[in-house]
């Protein structure tokens, strides 16, 4: 019976998503605040520059070709005088194209893929919506790329951070800026407020970060620095970069090291990596057991170390030696004694959303009983395995709440670590942050957490022998229809949906009333209220 209110509610939408789609002038409020996207690692587009023709062209993210020419233009160098990571192709230069005021880089990472498009929606999702506020592209709506081979304190990163911030502060007319990161951009983030507090003070009066890993993502980083990782799933990963070119860049780069457990942070239960060994026994006999060796994350080092020493790289027919990186691993320090420094300026709002019912990596083990690691050499082949804590599937809640700041408030939200960007209870929150609308009645920033009921209520009840159940739905869009008269107005629709009975199923019944409040700016407000009758089974 569920299944006609939902034939119902699903039918109203795609008739507001056509409506919405023939509109040619879009609502904008000029009275909101500008808002600032900042991605995660992997979250903007990246083209390589041939110095020679000036020729432009996408390496990150694209799906045809992609592996031969993320090795060719992306792998790079780290170097430890500057703390930047350097092509190894000395004929091109790394950029982020700045299209759409910086929003063209997050949006949508491949452009050009049409079949599973959305496996490569970044920011997407929430440009969508907030465009629907009324937020306006190069007015109040900004994105910052980077290149996030890079440390996230490069002192190239926070110049331009604060360029950015600059030319967001006086395109706005001088209004004070909202930032949103989500996930490494916080740390980003965090690097700059604590390098150049009176900067961040000057131009931001909110930062809200969306599943940042404030203490690492430990399970994740551990299997990445050994395995490699792949940012697409399914199909896609036959045309993506592979797993092992991805491992050979990020060997190379600070941001992986900064994302590793950070080991001063008092863990509930401190991460490890573990391992099952095959050792000799000491009875003289030459017998051999299976031990299970266990590392916290200062331990584990020396395991990267030896597992890491013979990794190599073919580029253009040279071997090129890719150890586990120690220069990086002290630069790494160092950002994380500058992360920890970091203070909220008294006249910034901070606001922490994360991610929670997921399991996520928290440790990791090589090998088994039955099948023992016995040449470290050989871990990059050994599939791990998890020991997972709550989280978003990425990063730990633990991690993720543990920002060291005076937050405002902290939200757990259920969801995946990139998916909660799309996460309605999301957008409720950061409509009533950002003061969009008319203030949010369930919000209770007293006890510091966001009451969020579904906008779909549904109940169900017996009576005489009958099943029925009552739904209740809204949505909110723009609309250009304007009326004459320049007020309020209001128009009622029905909708009925019925389903004969069979041998499996009772004879079913819906009806629905669809309202539409339509305001003198543009805006309509829809109200469905719908019922659905059945003989009781």
């Amino acid at each position: 019976m569920a299944l006609l209110l939902e034939e119902i509610i699903r039918s109203v939408e795609t008739f507001l998503k056509l409506k919405n789609s023939t509109q040619t002038t879009p609502y904008v409020d000029p009275n909101l605040d500008p808002v600032l996207l900042v991605p995660g690692i992997a979250g903007s587009i990246l083209n390589a520059v041939d110095h020679e023709s000036g020729k432009e062209e996408r390496v990150w993210v694209r799906i045809f070709g992609a592996d031969h020419e993320f090795r060719t233009k992306m792998w790079s160098r780290f170097d430890p005088s500057t703390g930047k990571t350097i092509t190894l192709d000395a004929n091109t230069s790394i950029v982020v194209p700045q299209d759409r005021a910086g929003l063209l880089a997050i949006d949508v990472l491949d452009p050009d893929m049409m079949v599973g498009r959305e496996s490569v929606f970044y920011f997407h999702e929430m440009i969508v919506e907030m465009l629907g506020w009324g937020f306006e592209e190069g007015k109040t709506l900004f994105g910052f790329g980077f290149d996030f081979r890079q440390s996230n304190r490069l002192q190239e990163i926070m110049d331009l951070f604060a360029e950015k911030l600059e030319s967001v502060y006086k395109a706005s007319g001088e209004k004070k800026i909202n930032v949103i990161s989500h996930s490494m951009g916080g740390l980003l983030v965090k690097c700059f407020m604590s390098l150049h507090t009176d900067i961040f003070e000057k131009y931001v009066q909110n930062w809200i970060a969306i599943a940042a890993p404030f203490r690492g993502a430990p399970g994740y980083i551990t299997s990445t620095l050994l395995n490699g990782m792949s940012f697409v799933n399914g199909w896609e990963q036959n045309f993506f970069v592979s797993k092992w070119s991805m491992h050979q860049l990020l060997i190379e780069c600070p941001s992986i090291y900064e994302l590793m457990c950070c080991p001063y942070f008092k863990w509930e239960l401190p991460p490890v990596l573990e391992l099952w060994r095959e050792k000799e026994s000491n009875d003289g006999a030459g017998t051999s057991g299976v031990v299970l060796e266990s590392y916290r994350s200062l331990e584990s080092l020396e395991v990267f170390t030896k597992s890491l020493s013979d990794n190599k790289a073919d580029y253009n027919g040279e071997s090129i030696d890719l150890p586990f990186n120690w220069e990086i691993m002290e630069w790494a320090n160092e950002t994380k004694r500058v992360l920890h420094s970091a203070k909220l300026p008294p006249k910034v709002k901070f606001y922490n959303i994360y991610g929670t019912n997921l399991e996520t990596p928290h440790s990791v083990c090589y090998g088994n009983e039955k099948m023992p690691v016995k040449d470290l050499t050989n871990l990059r082949y050994f599939q791990p395995t998890y020991i997972c804590v709550d989280g978003d599937g990425t990063v730990p809640v633990e991690s993720a709440m543990a920002d060291g700041l005076e937050a405002v408030a902290r939200v757990g939200v259920p969801g995946e670590h990139r998916g909660i960007l799309n996460d309605h209870r999301v957008f409720r929150m950061l409509k009533q942050w950002l003061n969009v609308g008319e203030p949010d009645p369930f919000y209770n920033p007293i006890n510091d957490y966001v009451i969020l009921p579904t906008s779909l209520e549904m109940e169900e009840h017996h009576e005489n022998g009958l099943e029925v159940a009552s739904v209740k739905e809204s949505w909110d869009f723009t609309s250009d229809d304007n009326n004459d008269n320049g007020t309020a107005a209001s128009t009622v629709s029905s909708i009925s949906v019925s389903r004969p009975g069979d041998d499996q199923n009772p004879r079913a019944e819906a009806r629905a009333t669809l309202t539409v409040h339509s305001q003198n700016d543009g805006r309509q407000h829809v109200e469905l209220n719908a019922v659905s009758v059945s003989v009781d089974a």
